[in-house]
């Protein structure tokens, strides 16, 4: 485990870091005084952008902040924001795969005549864009000169674990992020990257919550800041999926395997390579 001053002056991308859970993340590195690119598509006018930008810039007035309107759903729009981050600060050390959507359409509605294509917007945005994000952090992190090149996290949710009937989109996709940051580890840590998912419960985000939401209990954001600080500081870490909810993140790893040819099987496949 290293200190925290390893965190300062450090060169952070966060997806979807206008607003809820984004603008945390870029408020928590900011008081570290590192250099943070804001990648949104902002649906909110320009006026609140920049107001958000001014407030970032007043409170933190020791990191460099970069916004950049960018549709992670777009790998060209991604891809020439990292770049454009990339050239102007010379590197990227943490990336936060955190942009995503809720659930857009009706995937099982009944259809008269002919089915029509089902929606899939919510799968475009909430893992499509984490694997672009993903990418583009592996290529840019290897750039880096340290042995510890740089940490990707991934916001996915607890319905990446449980079973989520009322969006269930929304969970494949979550799901997704989940067994891509297992998969992924192994390979990112040879490279000397960690890969880590967050799942959090419904969390308090500042943002007026809907009826709903005000009946639920909230987990506070304190508990996801301080697990993505342990991601952060703990470079052991890699792979893990952390479950916020209430006042600590828990580490779920994943189930045990069923038996020992399941074990020694995929253990193959890995030894071998197959990819």
């Amino acid at each position: 485990m290293t200190n925290s001053s390893n965190l300062t002056g450090k060169s952070v991308v966060v997806t979807g870091g206008a607003s809820g859970i984004g603008l945390a993340l870029v408020q928590f590195f900011a008081s570290y005084g590192c250099k943070i690119a804001l990648l949104d598509i902002s649906p909110e006018s320009a006026a609140h952008v920049q107001a958000v930008l001014s407030s970032l810039r007043t409170q933190y007035p020791a990191s460099t902040f970069i916004y950049q309107k960018c549709d992670v759903s777009s790998w060209k729009e991604q891809a020439a924001a990292f770049k454009t981050f990339y050239n102007e600060i010379g590197s990227i050390d943490i990336v936060c795969a955190n942009a995503g959507i809720v659930e857009a359409g009706k995937f099982l509605e009944k259809d008269e005549g002919e089915p029509r294509k089902p929606n899939l917007k919510t799968l475009d945005v909430d893992l499509n864009g984490v694997l672009f994000s993903i990418k583009l952090a592996a290529h840019y992190m290897h750039k880096n000169s340290s042995r510890e090149k740089g940490s990707i996290i991934c916001t996915a949710s607890n319905a990446g674990i449980y079973p989520f009937p009322m969006a269930p989109m929304y969970a494949i996709a979550k799901h997704g992020i989940v067994g891509a940051v297992r998969s992924f580890a192994e390979a990112l840590q040879s490279e000397g990257i960690q890969i880590n998912a967050l799942c959090p419960n419904c969390i308090a985000t500042g943002i007026a919550d809907d009826k709903l939401m005000s009946s639920m209990q909230l987990t506070p954001m304190s508990t996801l800041l301080n697990t993505v600080k342990e991601f952060c500081l703990d470079h052991s870490l890699t792979g893990v999926t952390a479950e916020i909810s209430g006042e600590k993140g828990t580490h779920r790893r994943p189930p045990e395997y069923v038996d020992e040819i399941t074990r020694e099987n995929l253990e193959m496949f890995v030894k071998l390579g197959y990819a």
